[in-house]
């Protein structure tokens, strides 16, 4: 993994303002509530503030133009130093479907905002359509005036504080399950839609969304009626990318919070890491973040040189390895802390909350091991 050193000073620079804003336990619990949110909107338009959320926007709406390594640098440094900023990944992912698939005007009011600190969400699972996203049921039906919505979607990130939700509905019941799913822009507040939160172990972060008898205009359409699936598996290398990004950071500060505690900690008369049975659990887990490290790079640089490419392999295994790399170093951080991993004084707890769940959204990583197992024909 070579980076330039601009993408390293970049890099620098994001850790020195975390450290500055969001550095403490006390910083970052005044910006979430005590930790029952995710994310911290003051926080957030302070990155916007220094171009920060405009990394992947083109320049002509006010962003960066940066490739995906830029992007990976960004939200690695952003999560390693725990920074509330729950909503920069669905709005990330979300933002690249309407710079592929949006008309001009759309690009142009969405990507704008995103960049100015707007946060977007994107709604695709319903109760009974999770990883089988073809199975959805919500539905959008033509009106005189453009498309009436009715139905429930669940497990929508961050719907609760973004200014416009990217909705995958049904249009067409004909064809394969595949076929008739089409993109809306949903603008928040928007009658005939209701908001609901749902209770986790990481506080509030995603909800139940209801629409009835939701009334959008024609131009709410993002891309072509009908092509919503396409559109959504053209998005998958930014979506799996992201994730793994994101925990490729959790996993490192698991590590560093972990190798600081046992470093400091003493029992028996000497530093707890400095016993085999710790020692070599940690060395075992920074050889896998550093092989994870390079993995998700890779795939970050083949995405930078193709982003059209569809790299299906390549991004579910940068997910799964991701995902699976922070659980196992927060499960067992947590276990070489003892009861001050279990405690919420420390951070380790919320880390390891935060890793689990990671294996389950964007895709399950049993999802992520079947799509790798068929590009090798099995």
């Amino acid at each position: 993994m070579r980076l330039t050193d601009e993408q390293r000073e970049f890099g620098a620079a994001v850790d020195a303002f975390c450290r500055r804003e969001a550095g403490s336990r006390d910083q970052r619990d005044a910006l979430t509530d005590g930790g029952a949110e995710a994310h911290s909107d003051t926080l957030y338009r302070k990155l916007a503030d220094l171009g920060y959320l405009g990394i992947t926007i083109p320049e002509e709406f006010g962003g960066a133009a940066g490739d995906a390594t830029d992007m990976v640098i960004l939200l690695e440094h952003l999560i390693k130093n725990l920074a509330p900023v729950g909503g920069i990944g669905p709005t990330i992912i979300t933002a690249a479907a309407y710079e592929k698939f949006g008309t001009d005007e759309q690009k142009k009011a969405i990507l704008s905002g995103v960049v100015a600190g707007d946060s977007l969400s994107i709604s695709m699972s319903e109760p009974g359509a999770g990883s089988d996203v073809g199975a959805l049921t919500c539905k959008a039906e033509r009106t005189a005036s453009g498309w009436r919505v009715n139905g429930q979607k669940t497990w929508c990130s961050n719907a609760h504080f973004a200014s416009t939700i990217l909705l995958v509905a049904r249009t067409s019941s004909d064809g394969g399950k595949h076929e008739g799913l089409t993109m809306f822009s949903v603008p928040a507040g928007t009658p005939g839609l209701t908001i609901s939160g749902i209770d986790t172990l990481g506080g509030r972060e995603v909800n139940d969304l209801y629409f009835t008898d939701c009334e959008l205009p024609e131009d709410a359409v993002v891309g072509e009626v009908g092509q919503g699936w396409g559109q959504l598996m053209a998005g998958l290398n930014t979506e799996r990318l992201i994730l793994a990004a994101m925990q490729l950071g959790a996993a490192q500060r698991a590590f560093d919070d972990t190798l600081t505690f046992v470093t400091e900690r003493h029992q028996f008369g000497r530093p707890v890491g400095s016993f085999q049975a710790l020692r070599h659990r940690l060395a075992d887990h920074a050889t896998e973040i550093a092989c994870t490290k390079l993995l998700v790079y890779d795939v970050a640089a083949q995405v930078s040189e193709n982003p059209a490419a569809l790299l299906p392999r390549q991004a579910s295994m940068a997910k799964l390895k991701a995902t699976e790399t922070a659980k196992a170093m927060a499960i067992d951080g947590m276990q070489m802390m003892g009861g001050y991993g279990y405690a919420t004084e420390f951070d380790m707890e919320r880390i390891m909350r935060s890793s689990i769940i990671s294996t389950v959204y964007g895709g399950t990583n049993e999802i992520q091991r079947d799509i790798i197992g068929k590009t090798y024909g099995l």
